[in-house]
Formats: structure tokens, C-alpha cells, sequence
């Protein structure tokens, strides 16, 4: 599975995009995200949005807070959820980009705004489909009343010749979809991308809960027009709480390709990721699609709850996928959300990412001794692309995991230990956005265990020394998450993305990834450095490290 991302800002977030292939790889507290703050979300920022923190190569909107991705007529459409008001949630409207690229990005107007009885309180996420004959219809939450009941909506292009489709209808026929009595009304949204069973009837997934249980509710349509419920859900979970922006998706057993939503077959599986608001995570299952029970069943092997399986173990959430078939790819979209403090957002306002790489340069065959670091010159370090692969000789002063340890908790493994407390083979890694005398950085770095009968690798970004700014309402956790890796070549790699507010990181080619937002006072522009190091005393070598000064695209936020 390849990763090419990119990102979006949810609350001045960034989105995150990543290229999805073949079966993706099994082995391997923040606030709610509607909570609305009456006092703020109308209030603009004071500042020009050009500044410290604004990430340079992700997308992100003007200013202020930020659906549904789409690919139509040789276009990339990208629909975010976005208050023109104001820096936090409220005024919430369905704002429009597009681009040829993927990195290059046009605003149009806004798509979806409300304006009807049945979306007055907000238009909530949703997804677009592409129905017979190229047809574009968009599926999005309304809210109708201020007791925050939630209906589903449709909205179609005014326009089908207008390859940016720059204006949307919202028909009188709405809403299409409206809880029954035996569904929470204030916990039904978020509908996905439809797909077409063998019986000719479409089919979409709207999460949901009933007490802590999760719910991925079914409905199905012979028109589009008229949606019945399923008897069963596509699946549910207890413990997991309300299911956010679920997505549901097929991948081939074999080959690279990505699938057509609504692909069936012998060599298919599917997956099925949810957003938890409750964790602020999201987690997903691979299995199978029952088209006798119309139900989607989890393989045996998966964890289906909290320490589920994650596409990424930092700053991400609410995820969305689509099919691009000009390059037979699934592309996934997801959030990367402030994590600063909520008057520090009103304050600020606001794959291919190869294409954008300058000025490179590399170290080989460089060893790193216990305590050693070294200084990697000559880039931006404040926004660049930085590529390593480290190796050791022997696995034998690995640490010892200690079995009162929860295997699935690699965020308290990683915030206990650090980066600076010495261990056997690790900490190493890369200290990104650092200041010259390390007052700030956020480092990114490997730990190697000894469990009973395996090797474990504890991947690590942890933003708790990413700033010297007072840090009341900021969220600055040690992110983490293991990497299902052989280690029999005794080698790791990794890879970071560096943007500014962004530390973007893949270990192992992608096993594992983890988003942090960081807001650094000293490590800035100029004064940003880069370092790789080691505080383990199993000396690690640098076999290559690339690293490149990263362009901002042409139009890229306009």
C-alpha cells in the first residue's frame, strides 16, 4: 500500500490524502468536533492569514474553520466543511476546491450553504457519488431544528456541463432519508458514498450509536430517491460509541489497483473504517461482505474497537475515500485538526508531493553512537521531505517489553520512555522543527522490545516538547503506534513530511503513520533545524538519508 498525501485543515486544519492500492496491511482526548462555541464562532481573525504556522504545501482554506472528495470530467473536486464566519465550529457551509493535480488548488464558491427548512442548523458531512450517465449527487446531514435532529440530504449540479461545477441545487424533495423511532436522531449522519449491489439497488452506510453502541446503519434504493432500512445494520460494535463519517470500500486481494466502490467478487474483500467521537480516533477492520445477509462480517483476526487498527496514529480523523479512475487509485482524505487552544485559533484565522521537492541533500553510511545527533544542513527545515533508512548490527540489546504493559497502548509506552530516556536499540530517529539549543522539537523516533517470542518496534511523534508557548488548551500528546516489521535485514525506514504546523510521518514505507500539529515560538522559518540522532546504546547506522527543501505550489490554498 503507497501513501501519497496531502491535507486539509479541520477547525484552520490540514487534509490528508493517501493513494490506496492493493489489501491494505492487517499486521500491522480531544474535544467533540461539533462542540460550538457561541461566543466565537462568528468572530473573524485579526491577523493575515500568511504566517508562522501556516502549513505551505497541505491544504488548507483562507482562514477560519473547514467533505467530500470527487474526481468529474478530469477534475478533482474537494468539498470541506468550513465556517466563513469564523475560526471554530458554527456557520458550518460546504466550501469548494479543485485542482488538475492534486496540488494545485482553485476556491469557487461555496457548494452547499444553508438555506432550507431542512438544513438550516448546518450542513454536516457527506459524500458524492457518481451515478449512471456521470451524473454527480452529493448526500450530506442537515440538522432541522435547534434540538439538533439530523435528516439526509441531497444536493445536485445546476449545471452538468460545467466541468468545476460551480453551482449546486438542494431539490424540494429533501430530506431523503429521516430516523425512525428506533434511531437516535441527534447521533444519524455523516452518509457515505453509495454503491450498487447485483440486485440493481443502491446502497449507503450512516453512522450512528444506540447507548455505546457504534452503528454503521444500511439503507437501500431502487432510484436513489427512495431509501428503506435494512432489517440489520452493515455492522455494529458495542462499547465504540457514535460512529462517525464511516467508509465502506472494497480492495483486491492481489494487484495495486485500487476498486470501484461498488465492485464485487471472489478476489474482494472490504474494508470498513469508522470515526470514534469519543476517541477522537478512527479505526478499521478488513473483511468480508455478506451480499445473502447484506452485512459486512470483520475477519476473525481484526480487532473491531478502540485498538483497532488505525490508517494513522496521530493528529487525523474523519477520513474519507473515493475512486479516482483516471489512475485506477482509491484515494483517502482525512483531518488533521488544531490542536492549539481555542483562542489561539481565533487569533490565527485561517502522492504528489514529490513535485514539489528542491534543493536536496544526503548522508550515507554515517554512524550514530549513544548520545550522538547530527545536524542535517542545508534545507528549509521548516518545510521539507526527509527520507531514512537506519540499520544496527544486532537486536540483542533490544529492551525488555514489560508484560504489565497494554500491547495496544503505544501512546503511554511512548510518554513514559521518550526520546531522552537512553534504552538499548533507540531511541533514534529524526528531531524535526528543532531550535539551535533544542529548547523546542518534535522528534520522531524508533524504540525496538524484546517481547517473549517477537521483536516489537515503537514508533513514536511526540509534540509534548514541540513549543515553549504556554500550552493552556493546547494538545500535545507523544503520539505512537508499533510497526509490523521484519527485522531480520536489521533495518527500519522512515519518512517525514515537514510543513510548518505539520510533522507528517511514515514508518517502514507506510506500516505505520502519524500526523502531529505543532506550533513552535523559536523553531521558525530560517531558524528551524533538523537533526538525526541516537540515545540508545546499540550504535545505529545511517545507510542514506535524503532530505529535500520543499516548494509551495503555485496556487496552492487560493
Amino acid at each position: 500500500m503507497e501513501f501519497s498525501r496531502t491535507y486539509l485543515l479541520w477547525g484552520l486544519q490540514v487534509l490528508v490524502l493517501c493513494s490506496l492500492g492493493a489489501l491494505l496491511n492487517i499486521n500491522g482526548g480531544v474535544e467533540a468536533s461539533h462542540e460550538v462555541y457561541m461566543q466565537l464562532q462568528s468572530v473573524s481573525s485579526p491577523v493575515n492569514v500568511s504566517q508562522v504556522h501556516r502549513t505551505g504545501y497541505h491544504f488548507q482554506p483562507p482562514r477560519n474553520w473547514i467533505n467530500g472528495p470527487m474526481y468529474y470530467s478530469g477534475i478533482y473536486h474537494l468539498f470541506y466543511q468550513y465556517n466563513p464566519k469564523g475560526a471554530v465550529w458554527g456557520n458550518i457551509v460546504w466550501a469548494h476546491s479543485v485542482s488538475k493535480d492534486l496540488i494545485n488548488w482553485k476556491r469557487l464558491p461555496n457548494a452547499i450553504y444553508p438555506s432550507k427548512p431542512f438544513d438550516q442548523y448546518g450542513c454536516w458531512s457527506g459524500s458524492a457519488t457518481i451515478l449512471p450517465g456521470n451524473k454527480p449527487i452529493i448526500l450530506y446531514t442537515g440538522i432541522v431544528d435547534t434540538n439538533n435532529t439530523q435528516v439526509q440530504n441531497y444536493a445536485i449540479p445546476a449545471n452538468l456541463s460545467d466541468p468545476y461545477l460551480q453551482k449546486w441545487v438542494k431539490p424540494n424533495n429533501n430530506p431523503l432519508v429521516v430516523a425512525d423511532r428506533a434511531i437516535n436522531k441527534t447521533a444519524f449522519r455523516d452518509p457515505t458514498t453509495a454503491w450498487l449491489g447485483r440486485d440493481g439497488h443502491w446502497r449507503i452506510s450512516i453512522g450512528g450509536r444506540r447507548g455505546t453502541m457504534g452503528i454503521a446503519y444500511l439503507y437501500r434504493s431502487k432510484d436513489f430517491m427512495h431509501w428503506v432500512k435494512a432489517k440489520n445494520p452493515l455492522h455494529s460494535r458495542n462499547g465504540t460509541g457514535n460512529w462517525e463519517c464511516p467508509d465502506f470500500y472494497p480492495v483486491s486481494v492481489s494487484g495495486r489497483n485500487g476498486l470501484d466502490t461498488s465492485v464485487m467478487g471472489s478476489r474482494v474483500r472490504h474494508v470498513l473504517k469508522v470515526s470514534l467521537d469519543v476517541t477522537r480516533y478512527e479505526y478499521y477492520t478488513l473483511g468480508t461482505y455478506s451480499l445473502e445477509k447484506d452485512m459486512y462480517i470483520p475477519d476473525e483476526e481484526m480487532i473491531d474497537g478502540w485498538n483497532g487498527l488505525r490508517y494513522d496514529y496521530g493528529n487525523f480523523y474523519a477520513s474519507k475515500s473515493f475512486f479516482d479512475p483516471s489512475k485506477n487509485r482509491r484515494i483517502l482524505w482525512g483531518w488533521a485538526n488544531e490542536s492549539d487552544s481555542t483562542n489561539d485559533d481565533v487569533k490565527k484565522g485561517w502522492a504528489e508531493v514529490k513535485a514539489l521537492r528542491g534543493k536536496k541533500v544526503e548522508l550515507n553510511n554515517k554512524m550514530l553512537v549513544k548520545g550522538e545527533k547530527i545536524e542535517i544542513k542545508g534545507i528549509t527545515a521548516a518545510q521539507a521531505d526527509v527520507e531514512v533508512t537506519f540499520s544496527f548490527n544486532s537486536l540483542d540489546k533490544a529492551e525488555r517489553f514489560d508484560p504489565r504493559w497494554d500491547r495496544y497502548d503505544a501512546q503511554n509506552i511512548c510518554s513514559q520512555k521518550g526520546s531522552t530516556v537512553q534504552g538499548g536499540l533507540g531511541p533514534f530517529g529524526i528531531l524535526t522543527l528543532a531550535s539551535q539549543n533544542l529548547e523546542e522539537y518534535t522528534p520522531v523516533f524508533f524504540r525496538v522490545f524484546k517481547a517473549q517470542n517477537k521483536h516489537l518496534v515503537l514508533m513514536c511523534s511526540d509534540a509534548s516538547r514541540s513549543s515553549l508557548k504556554d500550552g493552556a488548551g493546547a494538545y500535545r500528546p507523544s503520539f505512537a503506534g508499533f510497526v509490523d516489521v521484519d527485522l531480520t535485514g536489521k533495518k527500519l525506514s522512515l519518512r517525514s513530511l515537514i510543513d510548518h504546523s505539520v510533522v507528517e510521518s511514515f514508518g517502514a514505507g507506510g506500516k505505520t503513520c502519524i500526523t502531529s500539529r505543532v506550533y513552535p515560538t523559536l523553531a521558525i522559518y530560517n531558524n528551524a533545524h533538523l537533526y538525526a540522532f541516537n540515545n540508545g546504546t546499540e550504535t545505529v547506522k545511517i545507510d542514506s538519508l535524503s532530505a529535500w527543501s520543499m516548494n509551495r505550489p503555485d496556487k496552492m490554498n487560493q
